[in-house]
């Protein structure tokens, strides 16, 4: 996913990424497609109180201050529903008072990319083949879970296959694996993320078909940066003033809320 500005003619473009859609606050510096350095905080999901002074920490130690950013880019979600609250309003504050323009990203994309870098590090002819699909997880408890689903392989291939939503991981497994057995262009399923609480369903979802392989990953920053430089650069831009997060599903305290102003 390099985005290589001498090959384009491109000027150099310095991206600040951060999200925290999960229990980790990530944060990076990505200039033309490479991590200049980056973040990775756990504050038990108390973001609010980390996130400025983290960031703020991030651009100093590496020289940088305000007029170095070219935009600002933040996880939009979905995610725990405080913490994207929290990103997004932050970005949005930073993008005002920067005068900077603000990219939104899929925070489900950001973590499927990220998971994608590394086991391509990992298994440098991972894909080389047929399409490997990459199943970003961050768990919305009740054995339901925030994904979507990604066909990655080489040369650069990145492809979106479903939208954002929350689904029952034991149907979605199954779904994924009866699919992948199916289809000969596939030659791996791996679900990354916040794997854990949901790898009994997964197992059981592996039957005689494709192997539904998993890897437990932290969101990284860094990927999507690259993600956000790539709208950047093609002239992606948010409006600071109407951006919202994609929270996919109300809160459950508004759900309730909604549900008894109904009557329900």
């Amino acid at each position: 996913m390099k985005h290589d500005a001498n090959e384009t003619g491109d000027r150099s473009v310095t991206i600040l990424s951060f999200d925290t859609s999960t229990a980790s606050l990530a944060a990076a510096i990505v200039r033309d497609g490479e991590t200049v350095d980056s973040i990775l905080s756990f504050s038990e999901r108390n973001h609010s109180v980390k996130v400025i002074s983290e960031i703020k920490d991030l651009l100093q130690r590496n020289g940088l201050k305000a007029q170095d950013i070219d935009a600002i880019a933040v996880g939009q979600g979905p995610g725990s529903y405080t913490g994207v609250r929290i990103a997004v309003t932050a970005a949005k504050t930073l993008a005002w008072t920067w005068n900077k323009p603000l990219i939104g990203v899929s925070s489900l994309e950001a973590l499927a990319l990220g998971a994608w870098e590394s086991l391509q590090s990992a298994d440098e002819n991972i894909g080389t083949d047929r399409a490997v699909w990459i199943i970003p997880l961050m768990d919305a408890r009740r054995g339901q879970v925030y994904t979507s689903r990604y066909a990655a392989g080489h040369p650069r291939k990145w492809e979106t296959l479903d939208e954002d939503g929350i689904r029952l991981i034991a149907g979605w497994s199954q779904l994924l694996e009866n699919e992948a057995t199916d289809d000969e262009r596939v030659s791996a399923v791996w679900f990354v993320g916040e794997v854990a609480p949901h790898s009994a369903a997964i197992e059981m979802a592996e039957q005689s078909g494709m192997r539904l392989r998993t890897l437990a990953c932290d969101m990284d920053a860094g990927a999507l940066g690259r993600l956000a430089e790539i709208r950047f650069r093609e002239g992606g831009r948010d409006d600071v003033h109407s951006f919202v997060p994609n929270y996919t599903q109300l809160a459950e305290a508004e759900a309730k809320l909604l549900a008894a102003s109904r009557g329900e």
